[in-house]
């Protein structure tokens, strides 16, 4: 299946009109969240990399005309005026990793109209769930105060790909690690992995268990210790580690229970057992509250594992995004429909210390100590540059992050930062829903 076709049904009639009607002037469509979700006080910018990869290879030939036609149950040759469209045009857009507000494009899209309107879906399917999922992991970091986290997502992403995502969007956010084999190889990640309960459960007994693993890793072990009574596993894990003497890095891992408690237990009881070193690493339904909880409580865990719920973004799953046409041959257009009014005019967004952001107009000189986030990545269809990298989107998301007011930062009640629109934006938009209320009454 060609990833062309991966659009909705509308973006092909659309698109099938404008070429019959002529319509192929230039048009720019703005990609933005309206409201942040409840409970953020900000959003990672992700998706951009496998956007410009779509755009970039982005080419209706015979076999994707084929598949429209079938779609829309018409004859071939009624679809046929689509083939060899190729995007041909320019993308601004916010680089992965920057922290992002209601109402800021994350990108603008410059193209024939007929090539901007079919790309739509698979650049909002891009953007919003990466998005989503970086802002998530993004506040487990903030949550963990400096202790490292490991993705373990996969098994409940909403598929493979999915999980890939995940794992690449929790390394952006400063994670030290992933579960998912794939995603370490391919991305370059430190893997991190133990045993399940069903290992445990496949041995007569607990210490045979941990014996067995051992005997297959030669290295650091970590042995899950709550199968039957967590205590009890801590027993039998601190004498096995104490006979082993593998040194630092091995661990214990507790995946249910009362965290907390049961961390502060095994704390002691591997002291008092000589193996100060073996940290402690927990696991279970965790996400930024559920770290969160245990930072606070003083918990003397060393290492959260989260999985379900960050790469699954569970508490804001889905973003209020549009990709809205704000400009179509030199003339700037808007929505007026209720509560959901778009600004007219191609834009930039200028970050001033603190996250003071001023939305603007693309040509408008930017205001004092103020930073242009929109970059052209794109040109004529073609990368202005090489591929971002990870190290790359990482180090703006730190240095974003770092600068963020602090109720933003917060995990309970977080209040975003709230962009102004300058001047000169605000005198078009006044214009042109003027203009717009005077031809439609």
């Amino acid at each position: 299946m060609s990833d062309v076709t991966v659009t909705d049904l509308y973006e092909v009639t659309m698109a099938l009109s404008y070429v019959r009607e002529d319509m192929r002037q230039d048009a720019t469509f703005s990609l933005f969240v309206r409201d942040l979700p409840a409970g953020r006080g900000f959003l990672v910018a992700a998706g951009l990399e496998p956007a410009l990869d779509y755009l970039s290879a982005f080419r209706v030939g015979p076999r994707e005309v084929r598949d429209f036609a079938e779609a829309l149950e018409r004859p071939v040759g009624d679809v046929e005026p689509l083939l060899g469209l190729e995007f041909d045009g320019e993308v601004r857009a916010v680089r992965e990793g920057r922290l992002v507000f209601a109402d800021e494009p994350l990108l603008e899209v410059t193209a024939p109209l007929p090539q901007a309107q079919l790309v739509e879906t698979y650049l909002l399917n891009q953007v919003c769930h990466q998005t989503s999922v970086a802002s998530k992991a993004a506040r487990c970091v903030l949550a963990a105060a400096g202790k490292p986290l490991i993705d373990f997502s996969l098994r409940r992403t909403h598929g493979t790909q999915a999980g890939l995502q995940a794992a690449r969007l929790s390394a952006l956010a400063g994670f030290a690690g992933t579960s998912n084999v794939a995603a370490a190889v391919r991305l370059g990640l430190p893997a991190s992995g133990t045993m399940a309960h069903s290992y445990v459960e496949a041995f007569p007994g607990e210490e045979e268990a941990f014996r067995a693993f051992a005997r297959a890793h030669p290295g650091p072990v970590t042995f899950l210790v709550d199968t039957y009574d967590t205590e009890a596993g801590v027993t039998v894990a601190a004498r096995v580690l104490a006979e082993l003497r593998r040194g630092p890095g091995c661990a214990v891992r507790l995946d249910s229970g009362d965290l907390g408690a049961l961390a502060r237990r095994a704390r002691s009881m591997l002291d008092d057992a000589g193996l100060g070193d073996v940290r402690i690493i927990v696991s279970g339904g965790l996400d930024e509250y559920g770290v969160d909880d245990l930072v606070r409580a003083g918990a003397p865990v060393d290492v959260y594992a989260v999985g379900t719920r960050v790469g699954v973004a569970a508490d804001a799953p889905y973003l209020d995004a549009a990709y809205k046409l704000v400009a179509y041959d030199g003339r700037p257009v808007m929505k007026l429909s209720s509560a959901k009014v778009t600004a007219p005019g191609r834009k930039q967004v200028f970050r001033r210390p603190g996250c003071a952001d001023v939305i603007g107009l693309y040509d408008e000189p930017p205001p004092e100590d103020a930073e242009p986030l929109l970059r052209t990545v794109m040109r004529d269809g073609h990368r202005t540059g090489p591929p971002d990298t990870l190290d790359g989107a990482r180090a703006r998301f730190e240095a974003d992050l770092a600068a963020l007011p602090a109720s933003a930062r917060r995990i309970h009640g977080p209040e975003a930062p709230v962009p102004v629109f300058s001047p000169r934006l605000t005198a078009l938009t006044d214009e042109v829903r003027g203009r717009l209320t005077r031809e439609h009454p």
